[in-house]
């Protein structure tokens, strides 16, 4: 299926599956574990997580019990500034929980977190890129304002920018993606659903109706919408526990639109829901191309922060959470791989 690698141009030679299955909202336990693996079988081979998520051990069970060679997997997870511990603290602790001797890419979560300050944070990103705990390294919801400050001390570019993605913020986030294509920065595209799982009913739904119905019988509202996305160039990141709803994601990939049926998706998705600027988000720019406010709680499928927690540089949904030593006795997995 035509979900096909993206060039990284990081000045690794590296690339990325265009499509990847995330654990957020999972939780921990059995559940990510189930679905981790159930996406790793019908096909997926690029799995998204996070410190934040609570589900690193979990994702690195499944991954182990796939039985799939780790050259044939993409890992990613990123810095979430779990505990107020740092960036090479964290990646090594990462590496355990996940069970493996590598990354494929690192992210540093929010451009909040990049402590004390974005030069300081990606050096020390460059420095375990440098040591071969990751191949690559990269940044989520940074606007153009962050990613100016980066690159301009920076000696190794992010190789991508994860940012919240669907066509209710397109024009908002327009200036992101066009600074990316400028300097070769790969786009990965969270909650790309949005319009349809939590903002049913809007403007979007016709053009994204009249599309799935032109292209032919069982083609979805949700393939159309991933679809746009790829249109757009950016890796989707999404996910569900649906085994039939994977597949479908896999076989969106098969779906071409139109200059005509992004256009028609665009213009819809400019008239959206003005509630949608409240949704997720990671991503609340202050202005085109700014950097992202945190919020309390989530939304909408994103990690956001509450003040307390924010000021320590703690996520509130992770504290106290168990270590993946503390998973391993639970659940009983032991788990290394090269």
């Amino acid at each position: 299926m035509p979900w096909s690698d993206l060039p990284l141009n990081d000045g690794t030679g590296r690339t990325i599956p265009s499509l990847a299955f995330g654990t957020w909202k999972m939780g921990n336990g059995d559940a990510p574990i189930t679905q981790v693996d159930q996406a790793l079988g019908v096909g997926f081979n690029h799995v998204d997580t996070a410190q934040a998520y609570r589900n690193e051990y979990e994702a690195g069970v499944a991954i182990r019990e796939s039985g799939l060679p780790r050259e044939e997997l993409f890992i990613t997870t990123k810095y979430s500034g779990v505990d107020g511990k740092g960036i090479k603290q964290s990646v090594q602790e990462s590496l355990a929980n996940l069970g493996v001797s590598y990354l494929d890419l690192y992210l540093i979560h929010s451009p909040r977190l990049a402590t004390p300050d974005i030069p300081t944070a990606w050096k020390e990103m460059e420095d375990i890129q440098a040591a071969g705990l990751v191949k690559s390294i990269g940044v989520s919801n940074f606007g153009v304002q962050d990613l100016a400050i980066l690159l301009a001390s920076a000696k190794v570019k992010p190789a991508a920018n994860q940012i919240l993605l669907h066509p209710y913020v397109y024009e908002r986030q327009k200036p992101i993606l066009e600074y990316a294509a400028k300097h070769g920065i790969v786009i990965e595209a969270y909650s790309a659903l949005i319009p349809i799982t939590s903002l049913p009913g809007g403007p979007v739904d016709k053009p994204v109706a009249d599309i799935a119905a032109r292209l032919g019988s069982g083609v979805t509202a949700d393939q159309v919408l991933l679809a746009w996305t790829k249109a757009k160039g950016a890796v989707v990141v999404t996910t569900s526990s649906k085994k039939e709803r994977l597949l479908g994601y896999l076989a969106a990939g098969d779906l071409e639109l139109t200059d005509d049926d992004i256009a028609a998706i665009d213009a819809a998705g400019a008239k959206g829901p003005s509630r949608a600027r409240a949704l997720p988000t990671r991503t609340e720019p202050e202005g085109e191309g700014a950097s992202p406010r945190p919020r309390d709680g989530h939304r909408g499928g994103v990690l956001v922060w509450d003040g307390a927690a924010a000021a320590a540089g703690v996520p509130r949904d992770v504290r106290g959470g168990e270590n993946g030593k503390q998973k391993e006795e639970k659940y009983g997995h032991k788990k290394t791989r090269n």
